[in-house]
């Protein structure tokens, strides 16, 4: 096959290319030269080469400006292209750059509010725990009274910003650090009347104010970035420190559903004070109101909206915090105010007997009916009596049926009297304390034996001394 195609060729050679000579006579001599077909191939190849040199050289040269012009227009096109890739890539860069300071921001945020929260519930739980052991000892020293206790807290995280024209600020012992500075946004504040009105039953109203907190709580949103959700979609790593932010978030919002169950859980201490009260005979809010008169308390009208608690943006826990600080501050009022209830027995011991009680009874020395304006307890000869609040001597001397007998102002309207001492210890302007000896059990005056005649007086009326010693053994 090899063969029969070299054959082919040279046979086509030398068809194609004929044996030629070529004379040449010069002086009457003739010479002539001969070209093989082989000969005449590589002339044929080596004239074709050169004439293609020679075209393109020429064609190179007459359209050489138009190529040099082509070849910078497509090197341009790849600069302006590799120039618009790096342009994109650093707007892609400073896009994600600012995703992340946005979400790391916000996280810092969260986080920053969330710890200010739980530094709040922990000053209010401090103050809640000096409460219940107010309740469980009514002789240890009182809690500020002020306003700005209410809003006192740890690293300053519970200073307050209130709209409104005030002048000097306060602080609280209960403040740790910035106290109770309140600063202000210039705003008119309303008229105030000159003479505070009770309040208690606002602040007890639980049902509306923890409606209203759920609804702030679930109602109110923060709208996410439309810059940062696009990178967010892109960059799943900050989807996931997203996902993070909402959760302590949602932690934060569970402080607040917290801050709302303490606020009912207080104002339920405060319902069973109040209910200890008006088992006495006593008036809580006209009790309260003689309290407060006498503490000289006041100020301007500010509303919870005004208020704001720095380093914590959620509304929802400034006003659960607020409303269960003013609930807490109330039941610190009245436990302070129940320290001038006399809640205990003037005599203790097992050798004591209850015998005679309040209102009607047969007169052991006339034998008609008449009326017992206190409780008798019998028992032995000079054993101490004790007073059952704190409060002043103001009669220490023989007072008529009542022989030998000490009568104590407690405040706010309460009186009690000590009868038929065999002796007394304190004298008129002397100040004692819930438990202190102000005589010896005797039989003066009007008696038929060793006994004291107790008796408790409010608001210049008897009342009857067992309902306050039956209140006093649901809290002491």
């Amino acid at each position: 096959m090899s063969e029969t195609l070299v054959e082919r060729a040279w046979a086509w050679l030398h068809e194609t290319f004929p044996e030629r000579q070529i004379y040449i006579r010069s002086d009457g001599r003739v010479q002539f030269f001969t070209f093989g077909p082989t000969l005449q191939a590589t002339l044929a190849g080596l004239s074709l080469i050169f004439l293609g040199w020679v075209a393109f050289s020429t064609v190179n040269v007459i359209f050489k400006d138009r190529i040099i012009s082509a070849k910078d227009h497509r090197y341009q096109q790849m600069q302006s292209a590799y120039e618009n890739r790096v342009a994109d890539l650093q707007l892609s860069y400073d896009e994600l750059n600012g995703a992340l300071v946005s979400a790391e921001d916000k996280f810092k945020a969260t986080a920053d509010e969330l710890q200010n929260k739980q530094n709040t519930i922990r000053k209010f739980i401090d103050r809640k725990r000096q409460v219940d052991a107010l309740v469980s000892n009514p002789d240890a020293t009182l809690l500020s009274q002020t306003p700005a206790t209410a809003t006192g807290g740890a690293s300053g995280s519970d200073s307050v910003d209130m709209t409104g024209p005030v002048g000097d600020t306060d602080s609280s012992d209960d403040n740790v650090s910035g106290g109770s500075a309140l600063p202000v946004m210039p705003q008119p504040v309303q008229p105030q009347p000159r003479t505070a009105k009770s309040n208690h039953a606002s602040l007890l109203d639980l049902g509306g104010a923890v409606g209203r907190i759920t609804g702030i709580l679930f109602g109110n949103r923060a709208a996410k970035p439309v810059g940062a959700s696009t990178a967010f979609e892109r960059h799943p790593a900050l989807k996931i420190l997203a996902a993070e932010t909402a959760r302590v978030s949602k932690i934060g919002g569970d402080e607040t559903i917290l801050m709302a169950q303490a606020q009912t859980e207080v104002a339920a201490g405060v319902g069973t004070i109040r209910t200890l009260l008006r088992n006495t005979g006593i008036d809580a809010d006209q009790f309260a109101q003689k309290y407060e008169a006498a503490h000289g308390m006041g100020g301007p009208d500010v509303p919870l909206q005004s208020v704001h608690i720095e380093g914590i943006g959620d509304v929802a826990f400034q006003t659960a915090y607020l409303r269960a600080s003013a609930v807490l501050t109330q039941m610190d009022e009245l436990l302070g105010a129940m320290r001038h209830v006399p809640l205990t027995v003037p005599v203790s011991g097992p050798e004591f007997e209850r015998t005679s009680g309040f209102g009607a009874r047969v007169d052991p020395f006339t034998g008609r009916y008449a009326f017992h304006p206190g409780v008798d307890f019998a028992g032995p000869w000079g054993a101490a009596v004790h007073s059952t609040a704190p409060g002043v001597v103001v009669w220490a001397g023989a007072r008529g049926g009542y022989g030998n007998m000490v009568e104590i102002d407690h405040g706010l309207g309460i009186h009690t009297r000590y009868g038929h001492l065999s002796s007394i210890l304190v004298r008129v302007g002397a100040r004692v304390v819930k438990g202190s000896p102000v005589g010896k059990l005797g039989s003066t005056g009007r008696s038929t034996g060793p006994h004291v005649h107790y008796e408790v007086w409010y608001d210049d009326v008897v009342r009857n001394p067992s309902k306050f010693i039956e209140a006093g053994r649901h809290v002491l």
